[in-house]
C-alpha cells in the first residue's frame, strides 16, 4: 500500500494507483478531459495538473503514480491560472457552435470552460474550416470539434482493434481521422460507436435521423410503429436523472404511444425469435453435425461487418438467423399487415437501438427488405429518443405504465438479456438444452458467461454432454478465441467450443455506442442488473415457451428453420474488402 497526503488529506491507496484515483478516494475532484475510466491515461489535455511539495515542476495526475510520502496539492492559485489557459488554447482550436452542437449540455469541455468562467473576450480563435464527414450514415465526424484528447483514436485501436481512427497532421492542425485521409466510410470503420460514446466533445455524435421519424408521424398517410430494444429499458432513464439499470419498459411504451405510434412493439419479442431459430440451428450442428462447429452469433451488425471485413473464413460458422432489429421489421410489415388487413407500403417501422451500428445495418441490402418493402426504415439511439421525448414535452417519468401491442410485444426472461455480453448465448442454451433432451437446464443463470471479463469460458453439461462455450465482448478480445478454433483446424483437432457469443461493445448493447453518455464498468454494472432483475422477474424465462412466439410460428411461419423462416429470418454473409475504394 501506498500513503501520502492530498490537500493535507491522509490517503492510502494500492502501490501503483494513479494520483487523480487517489484523490477521488478523498472527495478531491481534479479537472480532466482526456482521461476516460475504460482507457490508459494519455495526458494529451494537461488539466490535471498537481503540484509534489518540494518540486517546482507541476506533474499530471493521470499518469502519475502517487508514491509513499508525496505531498500533493491541487489546487492553488498558479495551478488555477495555468489550467485557466490551457482550456483558453483549446478553447481557441475549437467553434462557438454549443447551441447547435449534438453535445450541447452534455459535453465534458462546455463543462470545464463554465466551471472556469473562461470571458469570450479572453479567446483569440484559430478555427479551421474542415467539412464533416457525414460518409457512413451512422456517425458524424465533425473535425473542427476534436481537442485532440485521443480517447476516439485509443477505443477503436485498442479496445476494438478496428483502427479506422488515426491523427494526421502537427501541431496547430493536428486532427482526427481515418489514416490516409480517407472518409470514414472507406475505412475498416465498423460503425459501433465506441468512439462517439467516449468522445468529451461533439467531434463525434450519430446521425441525428429524428427528422425523419417526426415527417412520418405527422403524416397521416403513413401507419408509424415503433420496436425498443432490451437495454434501452434500462438506460434511458439516465437521460431523465435517474441511476442506471432503472427499467422503464412500461413507461416507454406509454411515452411511444403518447408520441403518436399505431404500434408499440418489442424487440425483446423478436430475441426470443432470434433464439428460437438460433438454438434450432445449434441442435442442427451439435446433435446431428450437419455445419461447422462452433456455431458463432451474428446480432450484434458491427461483430457481423468486422467478421465479414478480417474474419471471414468464418462465414460458414456464422449463424445465418438475422438480428432481432431484422426479424421484428419483417413480421410487422408481413404478419403484423396481413392480420390487420394494413397496407405493408404505408407502414413505417422505426427502431429504438442503443447502437449507431444498427442504422448501417438497414442499408444491408441482403438482409433489410424481406418484406418486399425496406423492412425497418429508421434506427434511433436511445439518445435520439431521449431528445425526441424532452422536444414532446411529454412527463416521462410521471407516465402511468403502457402496454406493448399483443402479436408482437410480449416476451420472455431469456429475451431480455440479450442487451448484456453472455445474454444470448445463455438465452440460446436454455432453449437449446430443451430442444436436444426435452429437459431444462438445472440452473438458468449460467456464470460462466456472466460478467465483465473480456473474454469468458465455460462447459454447460446438458444431459451428459458437454458444451463447451466462449463469449468475448470488445472486438480487440475476439482474435484470442478465434484464433484458438483455427489453431484447432489446423492440427485436425475438435474446435475447442461449440458456441460462440461476440458483442462489438464492451458490455454488449447495455454499453453500445447510442446509449446515454458517461458509460464505464461502474454504469455497465447498473445497467446488467436490470436486466438481469427483468429476466428474474419474469413468468416466461425461456425464448421457446413465449405464447407469442409459439403463435406466430403457428399461424405465419411455419416451423423452425422451415421454407418460411428461413426465407424471412435468415440471410447470408459475404466477405468484404477492408478499405472501401
Amino acid at each position: 500500500m501506498t500513503r501520502a497526503r492530498i490537500n493535507q488529506l491522509e490517503v492510502e491507496v494500492p502501490e501503483g494507483t494513479s494520483i487523480l484515483d487517489a484523490a477521488r478516494k478523498v472527495q478531491v475532484n481534479i479537472p480532466t478531459l482526456c482521461k476516460h475510466k475504460d482507457l490508459l491515461p494519455t495526458a494529451a489535455c494537461g488539466l490535471c495538473i498537481v503540484r509534489n511539495q518540494g518540486s517546482n515542476k507541476l506533474i499530471r495526475a493521470c499518469c502519475t503514480p502517487l508514491e509513499n510520502n508525496m505531498q500533493i496539492t491541487t489546487h492553488d492559485r498558479e495551478i488555477v491560472e495555468v489550467r485557466r489557459s490551457t482550456l483558453e488554447l483549446i478553447l481557441s482550436n475549437h467553434p462557438q457552435a454549443c447551441l447547435t452542437c449534438g453535445r450541447n449540455g452534455e459535453c465534458e469541455l462546455q463543462a470545464r470552460a463554465a466551471d472556469f468562467n473562461i470571458p469570450l473576450e479572453a479567446i483569440k480563435r484559430y478555427v479551421k474550416d474542415v467539412p464533416a464527414d457525414r460518409s457512413t450514415g451512422s456517425i458524424i465526424l465533425e473535425f473542427q470539434k476534436c481537442i485532440k484528447c485521443g480517447r476516439c483514436i485509443q477505443v477503436c485501436q485498442e479496445v476494438q482493434n478496428v483502427w479506422a481512427l488515426s491523427f494526421l497532421d502537427r501541431g496547430i492542425n493536428t486532427r482526427m481521422a481515418p489514416a490516409g485521409d480517407i472518409t470514414l466510410a472507406e475505412s475498416p470503420c465498423v460503425k459501433c460507436g465506441q468512439c462517439s460514446a467516449h468522445c468529451p466533445t461533439g467531434a463525434i455524435v450519430e446521425n441525428d435521423e429524428t427528422p425523419l421519424v417526426w415527417e412520418a408521424l405527422h403524416d397521416p398517410e403513413k401507419i408509424c410503429v415503433v420496436q425498443i430494444a432490451p437495454s434501452v429499458r434500462v438506460t434511458v432513464g439516465e437521460a431523465f436523472g435517474l441511476p442506471p439499470g432503472a427499467n422503464l419498459t412500461r413507461k416507454l411504451y406509454a411515452a411511444l404511444r403518447r408520441l403518436g405510434f399505431r404500434a408499440v412493439f418489442d424487440t425483446n419479442f423478436s430475441a426470443d425469435l432470434t433464439i428460437v431459430e438460433e438454438a434450432s440451428e445449434f441442435i442442427q450442428r451439435f446433435v446431428h453435425r450437419r455445419g461447422a462447429l462452433p456455431l458463432i452469433t451474428s446480432c450484434c451488425p458491427s461483430w457481423t461487418d468486422f467478421m465479414e471485413k478480417r474474419h471471414y473464413d468464418f462465414i460458414d460458422n456464422f449463424s445465418t438467423a438475422k438480428s432481432p432489429q431484422q426479424m421484428l421489421g419483417v413480421l410487422a410489415k408481413t404478419y403484423y399487415a396481413q392480420k390487420l388487413g394494413l397496407d405493408p407500403a404505408k407502414m413505417f417501422v422505426v427502431s429504438i437501438m442503443p447502437c449507431t451500428a444498427k442504422k448501417y445495418e438497414l442499408s444491408r441490402t441482403e438482409e433489410m427488405y424481406a418484406s418486399s418493402f425496406k423492412d425497418v426504415d429508421v434506427a434511433l439511439t436511445t439518445r435520439e429518443l431521449a431528445r425526441m421525448l424532452k422536444q414532446s414535452g411529454i412527463d416521462f417519468l410521471n407516465l402511468a405504465d403502457g402496454k406493448a401491442d399483443s402479436m408482437l410485444g410480449d416476451y420472455s426472461g431469456a429475451g431480455t438479456i440479450f442487451g448484456v455480453t453472455g445474454g444470448v448465448m445463455e438465452a440460446a442454451l436454455r432453449t437449446a438444452c430443451f430442444y436436444a433432451t426435452g429437459k431444462k437446464l438445472e440452473s438458468l443463470e449460467l456464470d460462466s458467461v456472466r460478467g465483465l471479463e473480456g473474454v469468458k469460458e465455460g462447459t454447460v453439461m446438458v444431459d451428459g454432454t458437454a458444451v463447451r462455450v466462449a463469449v468475448a465482448h470488445g472486438l480487440a478480445n475476439v482474435e484470442q478465441v478465434l484464433d484458438r478454433v483455427r489453431a484447432a483446424r489446423k492440427n485436425g483437432q475438435e474446435p475447442p467450443y461449440h458456441f460462440i457469443e461476440v458483442m462489438a461493445c464492451p458490455g454488449g448493447c447495455i454499453g453500445g455506442g447510442g446509449q446515454p453518455y458517461g458509460v464505464d464498468n461502474e454504469r455497465r454494472k447498473l445497467r446488467i442488473a436490470g436486466l438481469y432483475q427483468d429476466d428474474r422477474d419474469a413468468t416466461v424465462r425461456y425464448s421457446h415457451e413465449n405464447p407469442e412466439v409459439v403463435r406466430v410460428y403457428e399461424d405465419f411461419l411455419g416451423k423452425p428453420l422451415g421454407p418460411r423462416a428461413h426465407e424471412l429470418l435468415h440471410t447470408q454473409y459475404t466477405a468484404r474488402p477492408l478499405y472501401k475504394r
